[in-house]
């Protein structure tokens, strides 16, 4: 998983710190922060990239019936300029599928995100469908990684603007769960239950599940919680390891 840097959550955490009076002016303060190499993830500033052009993938010569079926989905990069880069298969459906959607890939054309007005490099998954019919295939957008606006500084004061005694963590990036399957066609519950422990640091320090899917499904669930990142509990202003419950969805398709 792509790592992001969270300065805005600790500058947040730190006004808590400060006292009532300099938490609110500090919270509206946050704004979104690139990861080490300075790429954005979506989320309340910074928009999505958007596919404007593309080309059918084609599928490989003699590929029939049910091994046809399946997917490729790549993390990637696309730049300010719209050009992916970076690009990486985090689920393989094969060699030849999968470079048959490297190769569509690299004559699609992308409408960059943007922070504001400002066109800036944002990661987002790229995903192809291959059908035992040999339907049309196409890359398509995922979003299966963000960053979450803050809280409401009223979350952190009461209606005296004191701190309040005790505030929970408050999850800050999200990851969704792998991939499942795209071609299940009755309806099941996509949503684990996991339990956590937030450390001061806002880094889950350990992942139960509560309540599980089966079918390999909990150890995405826990997998994919292991990458969130917290505004840690507090308790009278400091920050403190605590629990939390968590719902994690799966990749929607």
């Amino acid at each position: 998983m792509r790592q992001a840097k969270f300065a805005f959550a600790f500058l947040a955490l730190s006004a808590i710190g400060l006292g009532a009076q300099d938490a609110i002016p500090l919270l509206q303060q946050f704004h979104q922060t690139p990861d080490q190499d300075g790429v954005y993830y979506t989320g309340p500033e910074v928009t999505m990239p958007k596919m404007v052009s593309t080309v059918i993938v084609p599928y490989p010569s003699g590929a029939y019936g049910k091994d046809t079926q399946g997917m490729t989905v790549m993390a990637m990069v696309i730049g300010a300029d719209g050009i992916p880069a970076h690009i990486q298969v985090v689920h393989s459906h094969g060699d030849s599928y999968d470079q048959a959607s490297l190769d569509a890939l690299k004559q699609s054309a992308f409408q960059p995100g943007k922070l504001g007005d400002k066109p800036v490099p944002v990661w987002i998954d790229v995903r192809v469908v291959f059908h035992a019919d040999r339907s049309q295939a196409v890359p398509q957008v995922l979003i299966a990684e963000r960053d979450l606006p803050p809280p409401d500084e009223s979350k952190f004061v009461d209606k005296h603007h004191k701190p309040l005694s005790y505030t929970p963590p408050y999850a800050i990036h999200t990851v969704d769960a792998d991939f499942v399957n795209p071609f299940i066609t009755r309806p099941i519950t996509m949503v684990a239950t996991v339990t956590v422990l937030v450390g001061v640091d806002g880094l889950p320090k350990e992942v139960r599940i509560r309540r599980g899917l089966g079918f390999g499904m909990d150890e995405k669930a826990v997998a994919a919680v292991q990458h969130y990142r917290f505004l840690p509990a507090t308790k009278m202003g400091k920050p403190v390891e605590e629990r939390t419950d968590l719902l994690v969805p799966f990749v929607k398709f």
